[in-house]
């Protein structure tokens, strides 16, 4: 019965699709454009008709695109289509930024298979066994950084319906909260870097990737913030939907050595561990092991005194003496333009250029006066201006004064070196960083130890891996391709470590990546030949006046595209929308004064929908498919609706609050 109604819909919204077209499109005065918007609405039928997206793109644009030419110049038709298809190919196989699609991918499927997330997620279970809702927290949490280091929406939900779903069910979990959590924190890697659609967006909009990650970076936060935020109200006040964790799950077994030191000492690690070298008293346990758990304890502590000073070395680093520099490079380039010149600097240039007009009037001019009358009275004071005046300032000019001065002025060396004072907000930071220290060391005990060897064993690796990709593409240490190669490093070494890498393994990962690659890259292909023969067809040009047409403010214009956006994720991906739509709202952004990164920004975050949205809402058939027999696609279309309204929200958050996109790359890159 399901399947019949999602049948019926989809059969519904085509139908309304060629209503509209057949309605409104001029068949008596069919224009270029006109057959533009047709091709458009086909695209859009034959999609959801289950043809496949990148063939069906090329077959229209080529058919249509052959249309346009025929229209133009009937006998070259056939040679301009198949040159169209050759050139739009070869840009796309050419383009630099797609190369670190497959190495982003074969990172992600290495990290998969590197059997790590199971741990990961039973780490935070555990750490996080005292907020409300904690199973469904932790599943997100997970999500959240697994979707960061993979960027798969179908292995990261596929997973953690897997790892998760049992063990919510088997915990009196809701079906509805359970289904949920899990696809939407799934979906997440659509949108926090380093994310495919980032790249294909970059690509299609021309935008910097690097701008992207760097803006979409508090978004993923804020929305996984909000769905975090949810989950703990919904268990704080119905407690049934979302139970708290038995205490029999709570129990971990802790090593006899930290077991005789609780027992024995006490059940705090510090002061255990502290007692237990005490002669006598070390209960047999040798000096290396209670180093070894007192290192690994006070890591935490290292790694708040190794922040701290990072800290008060970026907040008291001298500023830059801007002008001082300025003032040396253009001193020094024209002392030494007019030293190369000779010793007479900036004024033998004149001389050579004109030596005859300069040396006549001096001649003349200076001789006839004081031939006259002024041999008495101007022979004193004639004499000594030339001596003081005429003679000192030139050489101030050749370089002998003005170089010492303007080599003076970076000199202070001495104010360049010394720091800034301290500012009051380090303090402050500093102390509320010492007394979270110190309470987090009052309850640490043996029991936490544990959990939090665990964290070390599992989150810590991959949040290692995830900064290393991402801080050097934000900070601009290498390219986005460079960093992919990094991951794809980074994923062989953690497979590698986590006892995973194999010959099957890598084959596998790698046939994945190809078949993947292949699929987004003739996506490209068709998407670049579709958009070309719209463009031939004047569709852009038609659609540009309709809008314009309309007198929208920005504000309006920003409104009806994410709801179009929006209504486009309920039939199609978001790699669909991305290829097709994006050409056709990218050329209107200037009219509106909208920047193109953050309408991008706006795009990520809208486009989460395209895989929480029936009928194509693929995440509910990736957790359909591992799902208890019991559990049905309504069930999980009824638990993903409260995320898909959280999604709009935090949608109009980031409208409102620009600079939770935009602060970063402005800080980081000034735009």
């Amino acid at each position: 019965m399901t399947i019949r109604k999602e049948l019926w819909f989809g059969f519904s919204l085509m139908a309304v699709i060629l209503t509209v077209t057949v309605i409104f499109m001029p068949w008596s005065n069919m224009q270029n454009g006109h057959i533009g918007l047709l091709m458009l609405s086909l695209v859009v039928v034959a999609i959801m008709l289950g043809f496949p997206t990148a063939f069906t793109l090329m077959g229209m644009g080529v058919f249509f695109a052959w249309l346009a030419y025929r229209s133009g110049n009937p006998d070259l038709a056939q040679r301009q289509t198949l040159d169209l298809m050759v050139q739009r190919a070869y840009s796309v196989m050419s383009n630099d930024v797609l190369i670190s699609i497959p190495l982003f991918v074969f990172m992600g499927y290495l990290v998969e298979r590197a059997n790590l997330i199971a741990k990961l997620f039973r780490a935070l279970e555990l750490s996080l066994a005292r907020v409300p809702g904690a199973l469904a927290v932790a599943t997100l949490v997970t999500c959240a950084i697994f979707a960061t280091a993979t960027g798969i929406v179908g292995a990261v939900v596929t997973l953690m319906g897997l790892l998760a779903l049992p063990a919510m069910l088997k915990s009196g979990y809701d079906v509805r909260l359970s289904a949920g959590v899990i696809t939407a924190g799934g979906c997440l890697g659509i949108l926090i870097p380093p994310s495919v659609l980032l790249i294909v967006y970059g690509a299609t909009a021309g935008v910097s990737v690097v701008q992207l990650y760097a803006g979409a970076f508090f978004p993923g936060i804020m929305l996984a913030s909000l769905y975090i935020m949810y989950v703990i109200i919904v268990a704080k006040l119905n407690p049934h939907l979302a139970p708290p964790l038995p205490m029999e799950e709570r129990h971990i077994d802790l090593p006899p050595d930290n077991e005789k030191i609780r027992e024995a000492i006490s059940h705090r690690v510090l002061p255990g561990l502290i007692g237990a070298l005490k002669g006598s008293r070390n209960l047999g346990i040798s000096s290396g092991t209670i180093a070894r758990q007192g290192f690994i304890a006070l890591l935490p502590a290292f790694t708040l005194v190794l922040f701290l000073g990072f800290t008060w070395h970026l907040a008291t680093k001298p500023a830059p003496k801007a002008e001082a520099e300025g003032l040396t490079q253009m001193g020094g380039g024209v002392i030494a333009e007019e030293a190369a010149g000779g010793d007479a600097g900036g004024l033998e240039e004149p001389r050579e250029e004109d030596e005859e007009g300069l040396k006549e009037p001096p001649a003349e001019g200076l001789k006839e006066p004081p031939a006259e009358g002024l041999k008495e009275p101007p022979a004193e004071g004639l004499k000594e201006p030339p001596a003081e005046g005429v003679k000192q300032p030139p050489a101030a000019k050749v370089g002998t004064a003005p170089a010492p001065a303007i080599a003076a002025a970076p000199v202070p060396e001495a104010e360049a070196t010394e720091r800034l004072p301290v500012p009051t907000w380090y303090w402050i930071m500093a102390g509320v960083s010492l007394v979270t220290a110190v309470a987090f060391y009052a309850v640490f005990t043996f029991v936490r130890l544990e959990v939090f060897k665990m964290l070390l064993g599992s989150f810590f690796p991959l949040a290692l891996m995830i900064l290393a990709v991402l801080g050097s593409i934000v900070f601009g240490f290498a390219t986005p391709t460079e960093a992919a190669a990094l991951g794809s490093a980074g994923g062989f070494i953690l497979a590698a470590a986590y006892k995973q890498l194999n010959f099957g393994v890598v084959k596998e990962s790698v046939f994945l990546t190809a078949k993947t690659s292949a699929m987004v890259c003739w996506l490209f292909v068709g998407s670049s030949i579709f958009s070309a023969a719209f463009a031939l067809l004047g569709g852009q040009n038609l659609v540009e006046q309709w809008v314009l047409s309309l007198n929208m403010t920005p504000l309006q214009f920003m409104l009806l595209s994410q709801f179009i956006i929006f209504i486009l994720g309920w039939p199609l991906e978001w790699t669909e929308i991305i290829v097709i739509f994006m050409p056709i709202f990218i050329p209107l952004l200037p009219h509106f004064g909208v920047d193109p990164l953050f309408f991008g920004l706006l795009v990520a975050l809208n486009l989460q929908t395209a895989f929480l949205s029936p009928p194509v809402a693929m995440a509910a058939f990736y957790l359909k498919g591992v799902s208890p027999p019991h559990v049905t696609l309504n069930q999980i279309f009824a638990g993903m609706m409260p995320f898909m309204g959280i999604q709009v929200v935090a949608l109009a958050m980031l409208y409102i609050f620009p600079e939770i996109g935009m602060w970063l790359p402005k800080v980081l890159y000034g735009n």
